[in-house]
């Protein structure tokens, strides 16, 4: 509370001084928020990593898919063994297919991990990189407009402080230029140094997307793959 109302204190004191130079200062405005969303390249972007996660949730829907298939089999495995009628023979030859199988599912487990990881890396790499472009050309935007109305001070009408107070308390509208720069962000055939092109694959699946867990139980299965703890058989 303190600073909070030291920040306001401070706020009071120098609004008037920024009052009194604005005879000899000129200072604009600029919501970035608002012109962040509103840019097109912004939703071509959004569009594009949307694109990117259905790729990658049909894929790891796939490998779910598969790792269910070999979880029934196994499962059935453990069904036929505990069958009275079934002669030694047969059942070490079950058994062996059994642990095969578990052997196998086991290796499906740490693949949808290390699958899930990459792509969840490249998702957060990809969106990064396109963010940075979009604010950049803003930037540039910005200071273009400073530059052509010699401006001495621009603010960023959208920010906060620490405390979740905004910055610029308070601005008359005609020292706002965001119109304008998505104006100029907008316009039909500009250059964009923006890609928004994805490549393969550069997403991961969301945690809906997790196989469902199984009656059958095991501690083997590390939880950092998605998976539920009880997906894994267990060897009699």
């Amino acid at each position: 509370m303190k600073k909070l109302l030291s920040l306001t204190l401070v706020s009071l004191l120098v609004l008037p001084i920024a009052a009194r130079a604005q005879g000899t200062m000129k200072i604009g405005t600029v919501d970035m928020n608002r012109t962040f969303r509103e840019y097109n390249k912004t939703k071509d972007a959004e569009a594009k990593i949307n694109d990117a996660k259905n790729q990658a949730k049909k894929e790891y829907d796939e490998r779910a898919d598969a790792y269910k298939k070999a979880l029934d089999d196994i499962n059935n495995l453990n069904k036929q063994l505990e069958a009275p009628a079934l002669s030694a023979d047969a059942k070490a030859q079950k058994a062996k297919e059994r642990d095969d199988k578990i052997s196998n599912i086991k290796n499906m487990e740490r693949e949808i991990t290390e699958f899930r990881q990459t792509r969840e890396r490249q998702l957060q790499e990809q969106a990064l990189r396109m963010r940075e472009g979009i604010v950049k050309e803003i930037t540039d935007v910005v200071m273009d407009k400073v530059k052509s109305s010699n401006l001495d001070l621009v603010f960023d009408k959208s920010g906060n402080s620490l405390n979740g107070v905004p910055v610029l308390m308070y601005s008359r509208d005609s020292v706002d230029f965001t119109n304008d720069v998505i104006t100029v962000l907008n316009k039909p055939g500009r250059a964009s140094s923006v890609t928004t092109g994805t490549s393969p694959s550069t997403s991961a699946p969301s945690a809906s997307t997790t196989p469902k867990s199984s009656s059958v139980t095991s501690g083997t299965n590390p939880s950092s793959s998605g998976l539920s703890a009880s997906a894994t058989p267990k060897k009699p």
